[in-house]
């Protein structure tokens, strides 16, 4: 996802060389940061991004996007503030098309959400969906932004939309674990998270939803889902269990 938002914004050059020219243009800025970004190297890949952006002139679009470019790298190092400022100039140039901007808002709200800034990211969460509403990692986000907000509805909604996406992404189901245990589901959690570890075995993401299912209850057996649904007044269920 890092990288490949990081391309995106930055629009390598068509038939550029293999490898970066020596002098010091924007095309060969924007060359050292995606290899950098591609060693890992985040926050030296955001600088020489932002590099490119300062060799560009103002009219250029090539500009906007080595800036949403080292936002987003930026925030990959870990320095969300950086990110932010970067971020800030590109949305606020011309050069970024439809997606590129729906993009660079995405990167702008996950800022803000790491400074603890979740009115900022909910305002461009809300406006990055006129652009990207296809992503599922935007409504990824929104749902785990939403936790945050103690927004459980909000929470749900996005968590389907993005589950509607994606629904074999390990990520996406990982967090619809998340809202459904908010939710107070936690047999519904236990299932996602099982589909999560199925996706992604040896993963991250499988090695998380391990994590998870490590913390809850014992799963639930036929006697108990029984007794956990007669005649509504809620006899046999957990009272105790409180949604994370």
């Amino acid at each position: 996802m890092i990288l490949t938002v990081a391309l995106a914004l930055a629009a390598a050059q068509p038939g550029a060389a293999p490898a970066c020219p020596t002098v010091l243009t924007h095309q060969a800025q924007s060359c050292r940061a995606v290899e950098a970004s591609k060693a890992g190297r985040f926050a030296e890949a955001a600088a020489a991004f932002e590099s490119a952006a300062e060799l560009s002139p103002a009219t250029d679009p090539a500009r906007d996007r080595a800036l949403a470019a080292a936002g987003n790298m930026w925030i990959a190092a870990g320095q969300p503030g950086k990110a932010a400022l970067a971020l800030d100039k590109a949305l606020a140039g011309t050069g970024l098309r439809a997606e590129q901007h729906g993009l660079a808002l995405l990167d702008r709200a996950r800022a803000a959400e790491a400074q603890n800034d979740l009115k900022t990211a909910r305002a461009k969460i809300s406006e990055a969906a006129k652009t990207i509403a296809e992503d599922p990692y935007l409504w990824f986000f929104s749902a785990a932004l939403a936790l945050r907000e103690e927004d459980v509805p909000t929470a749900k909604s996005s968590i389907n939309r993005a589950l509607a996406l994606a629904p074999s992404s390990p990520e996406v189901l990982f967090e619809a674990g998340h809202v459904a245990k908010a939710s107070g589901e936690d047999a519904q959690a236990r299932d996602y998270w099982n589909r999560a570890i199925a996706a992604d075995p040896t993963g991250p993401t499988g090695k998380a939803a391990r994590e998870a299912l490590a913390m809850t209850d014992v799963p639930l057996t036929v006697t108990n889902q029984v007794a956990a649904r007669p005649d509504g007044d809620g006899e046999g269920k957990d009272k105790d269990k409180e949604p994370q």
